[in-house]
């Protein structure tokens, strides 16, 4: 196919779609509705054109599905999984051509290959198998929209561009094409960086990465009217609004939950623009200025005071703008220290027979957070994600809950009303509810769940049956209860 006619036919497809892309002076590329748009509408879904799991030496998940169980390896290569004959099938017209690239490393080094380089092999590999039509070549699946990708080379420092050529090399040794180009190989590792997708589970758990050129089209805001999930390894994008038509299709890019500043050198550091969308434009203005504090800075020294601080303007500290009260330097810069010290200590990922002494750490860490920041603190909000994942894991239940509580207003207070991570918060408190006999409480946590993640999850995934199936059995065992009541009384 022409790339000419390939750009017909993906005007085309996306027109069947009620979308179309526009050339935007600031942004390129862009992607508009010619429809309207409402919240829980799938806008548009991609296959990717490569992926690859996450695999590392703790975990290994199938190249097909990315499911980690009953895995079996591949016995020429000894790198790749697979669940079963199904998956391995649908890979082997790929995988078998670079099982043999493998192969051609010695064992230990196979096992160094990690799921970048292996992104990249890949990709060079369907290109050529799709050159050779033994892959057929779509609209939405060609090495021509690859090509499209905007790399940011120009803009990279001089130990980025080394690395992505000491990578290249590495790709050349393990593909040995007569006519591969080292310096489009580098560019292509700096598409990746700026248009590769985390493949998350529907829990927002990442699985692996993949290069979905469609929807690398969607421009970024910090404040995106549609979100991007995965259904199995399929890229789906649904609008969390009301879109109205003519209007630009967005989605995050990153984590949204910081200050204008923080989300700002996020973007400039790992995607190498400069945002500047509407909730970006806000930048000193004063709920700007408001919610930096509050997200980021420190509490009033008045433990009864839920008010923001900003530095004291003849600099002897911290003035809490609701109440005036001055908090000095000297008791901010003592508690940092002495959160440091802790912190240093706490370990990223603990081992099983650590975990309750990870667990005391971290709280000694949150005790001292509630001292320094904020109640809407991002910092502490990570704190007590980390808390209630280990309790999770060594089955504290009620606990757990507790911080599944004390988590839930920070999410309302950061994110979007439908954001996803509200949802499975819900879903989460839902569940330990459920599992301590709180059946009421229960059900109207699960009914906050299933209310927003249908509208970034549909309502026909396994996981969203799962909560339907969950909602309709707790609501069975509350009526049961309530009528055991009655009888009783």
């Amino acid at each position: 196919m022409e790339e000419a006619t390939l750009m017909a036919d993906l005007q085309s497809f996306l027109r069947d779609r009620c979308l179309t892309v526009s050339n935007l002076p600031e942004k390129g590329r862009s992607l508009f509705t010619s429809t309207h748009f409402r919240p829980g509408e799938v806008i548009l879904r991609q296959e990717p054109y490569v992926s690859v799991p996450n695999n590392n030496s703790s975990e290994s998940r199938c190249d097909g599905c990315f499911k980690n169980n009953g895995l079996k390896k591949c016995s020429g290569c000894q790198v790749v999984w697979y669940c079963g004959s199904s998956c391995q099938k649908s890979e082997w017209k790929l995988h078998r051509h670079e099982c043999k690239a493998l192969c051609r490393l010695e064992k230990e080094k196979r096992l160094l290959v990690t799921p970048t380089i292996r992104l990249m092999v890949k990709l060079y590999l369907k290109r050529n198998l799709q050159n050779e039509k033994v892959i057929p070549t779509t609209t939405t699946d060609n090495y021509s929209l690859v090509e499209a990708l905007v790399s940011h080379m120009s803009e990279l420092d001089e130990k980025q561009l080394m690395l992505y050529a000491q990578m290249a090399n590495l790709v050349n040794l393990i593909l040995q094409f007569p006519s591969l180009d080292l310096k489009e190989i580098a560019e292509n590792f700096s598409k990746f960086s700026c248009n590769a997708h985390s493949i998350c589970d529907s829990e927002l758990r990442p699985q692996g990465i993949g290069l979905f050129p469609l929807v690398s089209i969607i421009n970024h805001s910090c404040s995106p009217n549609a979100v991007l999930v995965f259904e199995e390894k399929m890229a789906v994008v649904r609008a969390m609004e009301n879109i109205s038509k003519d209007s630009e299709v967005t989605i995050s890019y990153i984590e949204t939950a910081g200050s204008t500043l923080t989300r700002q050198k996020s973007l400039k550091e790992q995607y190498l623009f400069h945002c500047q969308c509407a909730r970006c434009s806000n930048i000193g203005k004063p709920h700007d200025i408001e919610e930096s504090a509050m997200l980021e800075g420190y509490r009033c020294a008045n433990e009864k005071c839920n008010g923001f601080l900003l530095r004291d303007p003849d600099d002897k500290g911290f003035v809490c703008q609701k109440c005036m009260l001055l908090r000095s330097k000297e008791e901010v810069k003592k508690l940092a220290g002495d959160l440091k010290t802790v912190s240093e200590k706490a370990p990223a990922s603990p081992s099983a027979e650590n975990k309750q002494d990870a667990i005391a750490l971290y709280k000694t860490m949150e005790k001292l957070q509630e001292k320094l920041y904020h109640s809407f603190s991002i910092s502490l909000m990570r704190t007590r994600e980390k808390l209630l994942k280990m309790l999770m894991e060594v089955e504290s239940w009620r606990e757990a809950l507790d911080y599944c509580k004390l988590i839930v207003p920070v999410y309302q207070r950061v994110y979007p009303e439908t954001h996803p991570l509200i949802g499975l918060q819900f879903y989460t408190q839902g569940k330990l509810e459920w599992l301590l006999g709180q059946t009421e409480e229960a059900v109207s946590s699960l009914i906050k769940a299933y209310d927003i993640l249908r509208i970034s999850h549909g309502t026909s995934t396994p996981f969203m049956k799962d909560l339907s199936e969950k909602l309709d059995e707790a609501r069975a065992e509350a009526s049961y209860k309530l009528l055991a009541l009655k009888d009783g009384n």
